[in-house]
């Protein structure tokens, strides 16, 4: 067998992590007339798309209030690149309740020249049902092969966070496009990091993730673009001037005052 040369191999990585598996997302057409004022089409960051989003070549994140439309935006991006829109992998077929908006068939996804080897859909709201599916799947197939790729263990056998985090340190791998919604909502703070960590390794094997947080410790991986989702539309944005980061800074910083002004009668 040849060895393979490290200094090469680490060109190669250098390489794969610098060219986007997806370069952006983009409306296919013109919004019809008779639709311009329904959700989600109504929504100012839905109106933005007719610019075009640019891509990170490693991690997007969105970011906004809520109902400012980024999971609107999220699930769609996810849709669009076959992935199931409950959660999952381009192979999950189950359906619970069909909430998400047919934005996703008007949305066009602009290719890199690589491929995705790998892709997944993780979204903290929808862990249980991915869950039962998975333990579905491992009942017609020899356990192991369906759960080896979640570290061999059902994941309703532990708690909210630690599935989020199996499916983050054993379902992902190299190559793969990565879609998650508000990973924090699972994830004790210190877990935040340790899912920054994984980003950053998968990152560096040629992963590119799309992720809407409301933490500003995901927000803060450093070789990243960030969106602000609002009134105004798609507008990137540095790290220490979203919304999330101010507000979190300013309370952390006076935090007796704001609280008494709060709840002050």
């Amino acid at each position: 067998m040849a060895r393979v040369d490290p200094r090469l191999e680490a060109v190669r990585a250098r390489r794969r992590s610098s060219e986007p598996l997806v370069r952006a997302v983009e409306l296919a057409g013109p919004v019809q007339a008779g639709l311009a004022g329904e959700h989600p089409w109504n929504l100012p960051v839905i109106r933005a798309l007719g610019e075009g989003l640019a891509l990170h070549p490693k991690v997007t994140f969105l970011g906004g209030e809520n109902g400012s439309g980024k999971s609107t935006l999220l699930e769609a991006i996810a849709a669009a690149a076959g992935l199931n829109p409950e959660g999952g992998t381009s192979n999950f077929e189950f359906s619970t309740r069909a909430s998400h908006s047919e934005l996703w068939q008007a949305l066009r996804l602009v290719r890199g020249t690589r491929r995705p080897r790998t892709d997944f859909f993780l979204r903290a709201e929808s862990v249980f049902t991915t869950a039962s599916y998975i333990d579905e799947l491992s009942a017609d197939t020899p356990a192991a092969d369906v759960l080896g790729s979640y570290g061999g263990r059902s994941l309703h056998e532990q708690s909210h966070g630690e599935s989020f985090l199996a499916v983050m340190l054993n379902r992902f791998g190299p190559d793969g496009f990565y879609v998650m919604d508000e990973p924090e909502a699972a994830l004790s703070a210190q877990n935040c990091l340790t899912c920054l960590r994984r980003i950053h390794e998968l990152v560096g094997e040629g992963s590119q993730f799309v992720v809407a947080t409301h933490s500003p410790i995901v927000l803060a991986y450093p070789d990243a673009t960030i969106y602000e989702c609002s009134e105004a539309g798609l507008a990137p944005v540095a790290y220490e001037q979203t919304d999330m980061v101010r507000v979190f800074s300013g309370f952390l910083a006076d935090r007796e005052r704001i609280l008494a002004a709060l709840l002050s009668d």
